[in-house]
């Protein structure tokens, strides 16, 4: 999962990024108004986390602008200890859902999986494909009731094509998401995680869920 954050106090920022980098998401964190509205307008991100003081321009025009130009990624604001008023302008502009500062980062990092869930229409943190159950709260997989042990990598590979099931993905997408690379090289890194993923998958099942779609990528199979 992709998330811009643009935030420009770094300690703030700084905690915000490592925390949920551990969580296995992949964060930009950028420190400007300007730099984040561009990043936001031409990248394409699961969520955007968004600090409503900024310098050169502020949080409010970056939302504006964002949803005039037809961008629906769910927005999580971060405001000021009881300003009220900016909260309710904020949802009004289109947010999501707002923190206020100070705030706890479990509670920023709930607040995060809530927002993706409901942008992927997944009422809960579980993602079930056949007899493959995906919790991506608690980063554990289960096939026909058995436990399956994944590396990070692995795990985020698979829940990016869970959340794409029945639709390939290409291997420069996958390489992008999980390495922040987009070169032709990192698809060799693609395709020896991926016969790693299916070995642990697929092995001990008749129906094999990971499939390779020639020309195109990989798909994870719901039928």
């Amino acid at each position: 999962m992709n998330i811009l954050l643009i935030e420009d106090e770094l300690v703030i920022g700084q905690n915000i990024k490592e925390r949920l980098t551990a969580d296995l998401y992949h964060v930009e964190w950028i420190t400007s108004g300007k730099s984040g509205l561009n990043r936001a307008l031409f990248e394409i991100y699961n969520l955007i986390i968004l600090d409503l003081m900024l310098p050169e321009i502020d949080g409010f025009s970056i939302l504006k602008k964002i949803r005039t130009d037809g961008i629906t990624t769910p927005v999580l604001l971060l405001t000021a200890l009881g300003d009220t008023l900016s909260k309710v302008k904020g949802l009004d502009s289109g947010a999501d859902d707002y923190l206020t500062k100070p705030f706890a980062m479990d509670e920023l990092t709930a607040r995060v999986r809530m927002l993706i869930r409901r942008k992927t229409g997944l009422p809960t943190s579980l993602i079930k494909i056949q007899d493959l159950s995906i919790d991506t709260a608690n980063r554990e997989v289960l096939r026909n009731q058995q436990e399956i042990y994944l590396t990070p990598k692995e795990f985020q590979i698979l829940e990016l094509l869970a959340y794409n099931k029945n639709r390939a993905v290409s291997r420069l997408t996958i390489a992008e998401h999980i390495w922040q690379e987009n070169y032709d090289t990192m698809t060799n890194f693609v395709d020896v995680h991926i016969k790693n993923l299916r070995r642990k998958i697929d092995t001990d099942s008749p129906v094999k869920l990971v499939k390779t779609v020639r020309g195109l990528g990989y798909m994870l199979i719901d039928e």
